[in-house]
């Protein structure tokens, strides 16, 4: 009796220590990244606005080399971008991991939840579908800090283009940018920098296509799996079915949605120029 009792109290502490983890991991999300992403060549920046600044400096730099190869400057910004993004990936997959270890168990005791009332099973439908929420979040972060591990120039771009004072220099520059993107490439109208820029911006949007399309082949493979338990789970196992058939259709839904940013994200990739002077001219 003694062991089943401490048994029974260590399998109640593993959801409380999941759930702390869970908090944990969301603070350290918005925090450490810029943090840790300083410890390494070329430090890191105070604060968002600083970054922000360097951008916009090291770019218009860049710009003003003509060269396709980018300046100390502007490198030092992509370097400390990419272990912003690398750090960020890895608490994004650690969530991920402690949210679908945290759902099983919710889901698990919501279907075995005879013996409780109404209430409590309310409630833990209500945690299943809160902690399911958060690790489709968590996916997605996940897919856009790799995307942004694959292209961290292109995923600092959005820093030109919001916030801060007005800079001539940058204005200046944003406007040699877009008038090149809007000369005929075959006129010698890009520069080896806004070639590089181009390529950058495909490569960028290719990175969340072959993303995508491996997350959807998961999801996939999940639905039938999911649909398949529903077909064979006896009748009278009502919670258990729609918890197999709520799942069903979550899969099925994401699923759409990421067939239409695999489409979206190949043809952006596949016409990159074209999308690269949309972002440019704020309209993409």
């Amino acid at each position: 009796m003694a062991a089943r009792a401490a048994l029974s109290r260590s399998r109640g502490l593993v959801p409380a220590v999941l759930v702390v983890l869970v908090a944990a991991l969301g603070v350290a999300f918005v925090f450490v990244p810029w943090m840790l992403a300083g410890v390494g060549p070329g430090g890191g920046f105070d604060s968002e606005r600083d970054l922000r600044g360097a951008v916009r400096e090291s770019f218009v730099a860049y710009w003003g080399s003509g060269d396709r190869d980018v300046t100390p400057g502007l490198d030092r910004v992509v370097d400390y971008w990419f272990r912003f993004h690398l750090v960020k990936g890895a608490i994004s997959a650690l969530m991920l991991g402690v949210l679908i270890a945290l759902g099983v168990i919710v889901w698990k005791a919501f279907v075995r939840a005879d013996a409780l009332g109404a209430g409590k099973r309310a409630a833990l439908a209500s945690a299943g579908v809160v902690v399911s929420l958060g690790a489709v979040f968590s996916l997605a972060a996940l897919m856009a800090n790799v995307q942004g591990l694959v292209a961290p120039l292109s995923s600092l771009m959005p820093m030109l283009m919001s916030g801060g004072e007005a800079d001539p220099a940058l204005t200046s520059t944003l406007g040699q940018v877009r008038g090149q993107l809007a000369a005929s490439p075959g006129a010698g109208g890009h520069s080896p920098a806004l070639d590089m820029l181009i390529d950058d911006f495909a490569r960028y949007h290719a990175a969340m296509a072959v993303i995508a399309a491996t997350v959807l082949a998961a999801f996939i493979a999940a639905s039938v799996a999911l649909w398949r338990g529903f077909a064979r789970t006896d009748r009278s196992g009502r919670r258990a079915r729609r918890v197999l058939a709520s799942f069903g259709a979550l899969t099925v839904l994401l699923s759409l949605a990421l067939i239409v940013v695999t489409v979206a994200n190949t043809y952006t990739a596949g016409h990159s120029a074209p999308a690269l002077q949309a972002f440019f001219d704020g309209s993409w």
